[in-house]
């Protein structure tokens, strides 16, 4: 196993690079191992689940929210999970992002960690260390940022991936690319999702890149005082059309991410739209669609990136050069509306 042990400003997360899941079992004490997965990857890879103590949660954004904590928290309970715990998050983000909240809370914390089955865990929801559920329609709303003791990519979940999920979760590939890597962005651009998905070494290969993108970012700036808001590329509309309209994320980052580059265009001088909307396209990725503005611009108003001056939005200056300034809400309304 490739093992890369990376050091944030609380603790040191092993990332297993090309485990498998049955490791696992030699990494922490089962009998105090408690897995939480979702109902769809629980059906699809009941086997790897026998003998372990499992709780299994309903699938899909609309429950990640307090029920479900509350769920999880008393089936720990049933169990008699004590502070010598160890939550196992699998599945993708939507579980990273509750099983590390839990994990949080429980007995005032518990060591958790984390085996991402999608696309968009393995290269971002998983990594970072934020963790949390929605409030309605407000994504993200309550949470903390706690990072997992470890981290386990065993790529033989992805063969059962339905195709829209490679979708959602190279919409994030394609943001680091924005924001980052201008080099990887051509790549992505000679390639499509087919070549991806057919060519093993060459998947590998990327989510190792897209890890390593986004593990420095957040080592430079865990706790979002600076660069990490540029992960947001996309997102801060995204989010607001996302729950609005039951998108996938990684499709509604992709429209996100197109109006943040229309929007540079203006404000930054930036000529790469074309460019980031042909390469969204082969990754079968939506690039428009229509929305009503002034209910997304109300979502905004509560978005944690909202600042008494305005919105904090991230542009890109270039292909791989992302960067953030703060918009006026009437400023960004009007040119949400240029471009609707």
């Amino acid at each position: 196993m490739k093992n890369w042990k990376v050091k944030f400003s609380s603790a040191t997360v092993t990332f297993v690079l090309d485990g498998k899941f049955a490791a696992i079992d030699k990494m922490v004490d089962k009998a105090n191992a408690f897995y939480i997965t979702d109902e769809n990857v629980y059906a699809l890879h009941e086997k790897k689940f026998k003998g372990k103590k499992t709780i299994v949660i309903p699938s899909g954004e609309e429950h990640k929210h307090q029920a479900t904590v509350d769920f999880i928290i008393e089936a720990l309970l049933n169990f008699g999970a004590t502070r010598q715990a160890v939550l196992i998050g699998v599945g993708g983000g939507v579980v990273t992002d509750m099983v590390g909240y839990v994990a949080g809370v429980y007995m005032r914390g518990v060591v958790v960690g984390f085996v991402p089955t999608t696309i968009l865990a393995m290269v971002d929801a998983s990594i970072g260390g934020k963790n949390g559920i929605d409030v309605g329609v407000y994504k993200n709303m309550i949470g903390l940022i706690r990072q997992p003791a470890f981290i386990l990519y065993d790529l033989s979940f992805l063969q059962s991936l339905p195709k829209h999920q490679w979708e959602n979760g190279f919409a994030e590939i394609i943001k680091h690319a924005a924001i980052k890597d201008a080099k990887m962005m051509k790549e992505l651009n000679e390639n499509d999702l087919a070549f991806y998905q057919k060519n093993t070494k060459a998947l590998t290969a990327l989510i190792e890149k897209n890890v390593q993108i986004k593990v420095k970012v957040v080592q430079k700036d865990e706790f979002e005082k600076g660069d990490r808001k540029l992960l947001n590329f996309g997102h801060t509309l995204g989010h607001a059309i996302e729950n609005e309209h039951a998108l996938l994320h990684g499709h509604a980052i992709s429209i996100g991410m197109v109006y943040a580059a229309k929007i540079s265009q203006v404000l930054q001088g930036f000529t790469g739209t074309g460019l980031l909307v042909e390469t969204l396209k082969k990754y079968g990725l939506p690039t428009a669609m229509h929305f009503n503005v002034e209910e997304a611009m109300s979502v905004m108003q509560k978005d944690k990136k909202k600042a008494s001056a305005g919105m904090q939005y991230v542009l890109l200056n270039k292909i791989g050069k992302g960067v953030y300034e703060t918009i006026p809400m009437k400023t960004l309304q009007k040119l949400i509306n240029l471009y609707s």
